[in-house]
Order: structure tokens, then C-alpha cells, then sequence
């Protein structure tokens, strides 16, 4: 699993008007129907009801929101940057201002936990993290996740 098979330039955006967890999950929609043809309303009611589980903030201002969808081939993801970050029931308290969302076939099994670790593991990055909070441009936000395996690789 990697991030340029993950993820596509346009499904990365900076958000300025993102609220609320709810809103953020709607301007989440908007990107995946604009980047993957995933119906807007499937996307956030799977989004919220996934949430009902249990909050999918990781802490250090990142969230990993998470669902299964029909009409998927393969695991999709969104990156959203926040320009104010919101409460989002992260274990630690903070607000999240990166959220990375990932789309998965409802049969999906294997794939969908690699990229959930994918994405886990490389948020964990606090250097990436600055990079991208630095950053608040949306290829350069897709340029720095996806040359960030090769570099924690090496």
C-alpha cells in the first residue's frame, strides 16, 4: 500500500470553513464525490455513523476518519487541512486541524488496515505533520504525504 495509489491530488484540500466535526465531514463528502464519484450523503452519513463507535481523533491535532462504502473498487482516501482546528473527541484533547479520511469496499479486509496503518503511521510523523500545517497548499500537501513513505523508508 502506498499514498499515490491511496490518494489523488485533487482528493487533498485545505478547508477554511470547517466549524464542527459534522461540517468537516461534509466538506469531507464534497472532496470524495469531486475526486472519487462517491456520492457526497453516503460519504458522511458512513462517516458518522463510523464516529458513533468511538471518536477517530489519534491526538496531535490529527484525525483518522474512517467508513466502508458501495460502489468502491479499492481503498480511497482525503486529506483535509483545517485553517482553525475544531473539537473532534480526539483521545487527547486537542483539536484536529488534519484529517485524513479513508474509503473502503464493504468487503474489504486486509487493505483497508494497510492503509489505515499506512496513514497512522506516517501522521505519527510530527516532522510531516509541521511540514504539512506548514504548508497549506493542496499540492504541496500531496507531494509531502506521498514522498514521505519513501523517506521513512530510507
Amino acid at each position: 500500500m502506498e499514498f499515490a495509489k491511496l490518494l489523488k491530488p485533487e482528493a487533498v484540500k485545505v478547508i477554511i470553513s470547517a466549524s464542527s466535526k459534522k461540517r468537516l465531514f461534509h466538506d469531507i463528502g464534497e472532496v470524495a464525490e469531486q475526486a472519487y464519484g462517491l456520492p457526497a450523503s453516503d460519504v458522511v452519513d458512513a462517516l458518522l455513523e463510523r464516529e458513533t463507535l468511538g471518536p477517530t481523533g489519534v491526538g496531535h491535532g490529527v484525525a483518522l476518519p474512517h467508513a466502508r462504502l458501495d460502489g468502491l473498487d479499492n481503498v480511497v482516501g482525503a486529506c483535509v487541512l483545517l485553517d482553525k482546528p475544531i473539537d473532534f473527541g480526539s483521545v487527547d484533547k486537542q483539536p484536529v486541524d488534519i484529517a485524513f479520511a479513508l474509503f473502503a469496499p464493504l468487503d474489504a479486509g486486509v487493505e483497508h488496515l494497510k492503509a489505515l496503518a499506512l496513514v497512522s503511521r506516517t501522521l505519527r510523523d510530527s516532522s510531516i505533520c509541521a511540514k504539512l500545517r506548514a504548508n497549506p497548499n493542496p499540492l504541496t500537501l500531496y507531494t509531502i504525504l506521498t514522498s514521505a513513505e519513501t523517506e521513512q523508508a530510507a
